[in-house]
């Protein structure tokens, strides 16, 4: 390589001839060759590659295109060496050859040793200012995760205080109806009812069935107003009060006219309070045991979203992390949403990371439910491709424009409010399926609604 033509490029102005030899004879010249990657986004970047000749486009993948960012057109401009200044920088883009030229390759070592040799201030001002970058974006990115694990943090403190609570209502009501069962016994044991008579109202007990399906309010107000006419008159204490749970439990005026032949006199009111008592005390267990599936299903569906106690990387079921995640978000599914599920129930299992997966469907969903402002559409749908599995979340929002989709999946870009968005959610969607899986992610917009589909390798 001559002098001469490093001496054109000015980002060389400056230097000795000595110290240019220096560089140049540790460095290569590379031919620039139209179509060809002479770096690649994401990787280690080894190299600081320094225009000389023709030109070279910078390349960002988004989705399934790689969309050009930017041109080395001009001779000087230069791209990558991160590492002569951070062990684990990487090439923020792929250099593919644009017109035939060349390219002076300099390893990122001797970079980092000429520079500290010749310019020891510049090297603690770059590294310094490196520095400060990486750290503005990793500091951006922990607000981000934290703001969100607050919030998902809130919203299943809330659905977990809704059932937890039930069950302490049912509980608290149970003390008093195990109360009324032991008292109403000891009454028709004063009362000197034989076995046989006991074990006929316990049969009665059990053919009585409450009615399946909605009930209709004025059908089973017009029950216990009928239900207590006839206690009273045949002489039960406290009939309104024995009416309203013994309509919940099915009973009704040809039922107490037989425990009325099976319990004459004084021990029929007993007897129907014993009846009453234990029915509310078998639908108060009932309200517990629902209350407590519910807070079970809670804590299965986080140990899922989490991926607690399985190895990173696995067989991963798509629709079981897309399932995982609406519980999460289920604080935000208000009731004008409608959540449209379209699961392809022969899909097979993937090999992916299924902890940052539930964290690209968080993303995602999150993101579609706020489109909708609370009220609207969201469709989940999975799909098996030739040689990839297919994820759609769309929503029946407003919608994107060109220009910001085509921004999308930058790093802090947002179209939220301050402080109700960092830009970082789809960025680091876009990094989890594109570098971790090698899959990809892109945005489909229709007059119906706004779709991000992600592609995983099968």
């Amino acid at each position: 390589m001559e002098l001469g033509d490093l001496r054109r490029v000015a980002l060389f102005d400056g230097l000795t001839d000595a110290q240019l030899s220096e560089l140049a004879g540790g460095a290569d010249e590379v031919a620039i060759l139209p179509g060809r990657d002479h770096f690649r986004e994401g990787e280690p970047a080894d190299h600081w590659w320094v225009l000389l000749d023709g030109s070279l486009d910078l390349l960002r993948h988004s989705g399934r295109e790689d969309v050009v960012v930017g041109r080395m057109d001009v001779p000087g401009r230069w791209a990558g060496g991160f590492r002569a200044w951070d062990e684990h920088g990487t090439y923020l883009a792929t250099g593919r050859g644009a017109r035939p030229g060349r390219l002076l390759r300099v390893p990122a070592e001797l970079l980092h040793d000429r520079v500290q040799d010749w310019f020891p201030l510049a090297v603690h001002l770059i590294r310094g200012l490196y520095g400060t970058a990486r750290s503005i974006e990793s500091t951006a990115r922990q607000r981000d995760a934290l703001v969100t694990l607050g919030t998902l943090a809130a919203g299943l403190a809330h659905e977990l205080n809704n059932p937890a609570a039930a069950a302490r209502r049912s509980v608290d009501a149970l003390e008093q109806t195990t109360s009324s069962v032991l008292s109403s016994l000891a009454r028709l044991a004063r009362a000197e009812i034989s076995a046989e008579q006991f074990l006929r109202l316990d049969a009665l007990r059990s053919q009585a069935r409450p009615a399946e399906g909605p009930h209709d309010p004025l059908a089973v107000a017009d029950r216990e107003d009928a239900l207590a006419e006839w206690l009273q008159q045949h002489g039960v204490e406290d009939p309104w009060g024995l009416a309203p749970p013994l309509a919940a439990a099915g009973v009704d005026l040809a039922w107490c006219e037989e425990a009325a032949a099976q319990l004459p006199g004084p021990a029929l009111g007993d007897g129907l309070a014993w009846v009453a008592s234990t029915a509310a005390t078998a639908h108060l267990l009932a309200e517990v045991r629902e209350a407590t599936d519910r807070v079970s299903a809670l804590v299965s569906a986080v140990r899922s979203y989490t991926q607690m106690d399985r190895a990173s990387r696995q067989r991963t079921d798509v629709a079981e992390g897309l399932e995982s995640t609406l519980v999460i978000l289920g604080h935000k599914l208000h009731d004008g949403i409608e959540v449209v599920r379209d699961y392809d129930r022969d899909l097979p299992p993937i090999e992916a990371y299924p902890g940052e997966l539930n964290q690209v469907w968080t993303n995602l969903i999150d993101n579609a439910i706020d489109a909708m402002g609370g009220s609207g559409r969201l469709r989940l749908t999975t799909r098996a491709g030739e040689t990839h599995v297919v994820v759609e979340i769309g929503d029946s929002g407003p919608g994107m424009s060109p220009e910001v989709a085509a921004r999308a999946f930058d790093a802090f870009y947002t179209t939220k409010d301050v402080g109700q968005g960092t830009g970082l959610g789809l960025d680091i969607a876009r990094r989890i399926v594109v570098d971790r899986h090698g899959g990809a992610i892109e945005i489909q917009r229709s007059d119906a609604e706004t779709v991000l589909l992600v592609r995983l390798p099968r």
